[in-house]
């Protein structure tokens, strides 16, 4: 029986590194006409031919997506090789002769794209909607590659998508040394966030215990950030805001929240939609009673309140 080898079609003649014990046994390799892969080996049409029927020893070069590449035993593409395909796309878009719109962008004008992309995903994590998961972590996968694209034409520092995921793995990395060195271990995943801590600390020489935090992000969250961070910092708890004002109030609602172990971003996201739907099933029952759901006085929002 033939051994089967999938190859990206887009990646000339890259192999996965998994079929080179094959390909150094083989005694014929065949490939599907036009697969540059196969080219030097000298493509042969062998479209319609049970690979079962092949000799031992025959190795069969197919493009991810063809019949045989579902072939059990078949050798798989690295994991991974469809985003050299987004990196090409984006560089094609980016490029003389590419997307107008796509080539006057820059980071600052991409920030709303961002921003509206990780809330994209974020309400498809809590919706618990796989199809949608899959699309909005392409659309963010999308801003990365666009931000890494935009970054190669700077005057000064250039830097692209390679010198992206390097920082990244350097820094998974340096900062998992139970994982990837010898002499260290950690036992739980509250040590594991002790220890990230402390290498983030004197990777970044931070000097202060809020180094680093995004004063951007939503409210909430940033008072659950700095509260964390305080908390670990060793702060007691009555130097958090004290004063009469709603800010203050709401500060201390959500430091409760963090340090009780809860997430206050999530659970008032989760109160606000829970309202959202009680508003929308109370106009949907107003409606079918034949009421403008645009005009409902008081007494009405209470009468179709919890449903007809």
């Amino acid at each position: 029986m033939a051994a089967t080898v999938v190859v990206c079609p887009r990646r000339g003649a890259a192999l996965p590194a998994a079929a080179l014990p094959l390909l150094r046994s083989a005694t014929d390799v065949l490939a599907v006409p036009g697969l540059d892969a196969g080219a030097a080996a000298g493509a042969v049409d062998w479209t319609g031919t049970d690979p079962a029927e092949l000799a031992d020893g025959t190795v069969l070069l197919v493009p991810a997506g063809h019949p045989a590449a579902a072939h059990p035993g078949a050798v798989p593409p690295p994991s991974g090789h469809a985003a050299l395909d987004a990196v090409a796309v984006m560089d094609r878009l980016r490029s003389p002769g590419g997307c107008p719109w796509d080539a006057e962008q820059t980071h600052t004008s991409l920030l709303r794209y961002l921003v509206e992309e990780c809330y994209e995903l974020y309400q498809a994590v809590e919706d618990g909607d796989r199809t949608e998961l899959r699309e909005e972590l392409g659309d963010v996968l999308l801003q990365v590659l666009f931000h890494a694209r935009v970054a190669t034409e700077h005057d000064g520092a250039p830097f692209g998508i390679d010198e992206v995921a390097t920082g990244l793995v350097d820094k998974l990395v340096g900062r998992h040394p139970h994982v990837f060195a010898a002499g260290e271990t950690v036992a739980t995943a509250a040590d594991q966030d002790r220890r990230w801590d402390e290498l983030k600390r004197a990777e970044k020489q931070r000097e202060s215990s809020v180094d680093g935090i995004a004063t951007v992000q939503p409210a909430v969250a940033l008072a659950a950030k700095l509260t964390s961070r305080t908390a670990k910092a060793g702060l007691p708890a009555d130097l958090l805001p004290a004063d009469d004002g709603a800010g203050a109030a709401l500060f201390r609602l959500a430091a409760s929240a963090q340090l009780g172990g809860g997430d206050p971003e999530a659970a008032l996201r989760t109160a606000a939609r829970e309202f959202e739907a009680r508003v929308r099933s109370a106009e949907k029952a107003a409606a079918a009673d034949g009421l403008d759901p645009h005009a409902l006085t008081a007494e009405d929002w209470r009468r179709y309140w919890d449903g007809p």
